[in-house]
């Protein structure tokens, strides 16, 4: 599914603020505690997203010149980024988080209209045009300013981008895998991502069955 280009955009930079807004002044103690994602705090959790930044600034690089740019060099790059910036004090941290925002948003600003059609490759192997890097961007600021366990839920999140959410996961996951819900819309969008909601039923009423964490 291609999301619109203009919107998508809109929600890199509600999500990138709702991350800035979590982190803001985060002691260190407070960044070392853990994240809502098993295993990882929340340091580790906003080395991704820096990294992910400059990941998709990669593609868009990709897009601008026609330079094959993948989005990381090697399949380890991306955990050791994660790990390296686990290690990070907290304000160094947050200016990479900071920093690295900035940059991919200013290289999407400048992108020629043209470019955008431009074809690159995902960190997972798919091919989509560069106008899809904005949703990517998005999701994950998105969700894991959620996950950074500061008080964001998914009901703070814009409601056309639950629904976009919702139409991926749905695909992702595989229709037939997942049942027929009720609830809120961002319940809904919060089970369907693994993540902890309340009333949601399936459309038989009864509890639906528990999914593994999404993205």
């Amino acid at each position: 599914m291609e999301h619109d280009l203009t919107t998508a955009l809109g929600w890199v930079e509600t999500g990138t603020a709702l991350c800035a807004s979590a982190i803001a002044g985060l002691s260190e103690d407070e960044y070392a505690a853990a994240s809502a994602l098993p295993g990882w705090t929340r340091k580790h959790l906003v080395a991704h997203l820096a990294a992910n930044a400059e990941a998709i600034a990669n593609l868009v690089h990709w897009a601008r010149t026609g330079e094959r740019t993948p989005m990381y060099g090697t399949p380890w790059e991306r955990a050791a980024g994660i790990e390296r910036g686990a290690g990070l004090g907290a304000d160094e941290l947050t200016r990479w988080f900071t920093e690295s925002a900035a940059n991919l948003a200013a290289a999407m600003s400048a992108l020629p209209e043209e470019a955008w059609r431009a074809p690159v490759v995902t960190a997972q192997g798919r091919t989509v045009p560069a106008s899809e890097t904005p949703y990517l961007r998005a999701r994950e600021v998105m969700v894991h300013a959620v996950d950074l366990a500061t008080g964001v839920s998914f009901a703070d999140l814009p409601d056309d981008f639950l629904r976009a959410l919702e139409e991926d996961i749905r695909a992702k996951r595989g229709h037939d895998t997942v049942p027929d819900l009720r609830g809120p819309q961002a319940a809904v969008t919060a089970y369907l991502a693994g993540r902890p909601a309340t009333g949601v039923t399936a459309a038989d009423g009864g509890l639906p069955p528990t999914l593994p964490a999404w993205l």
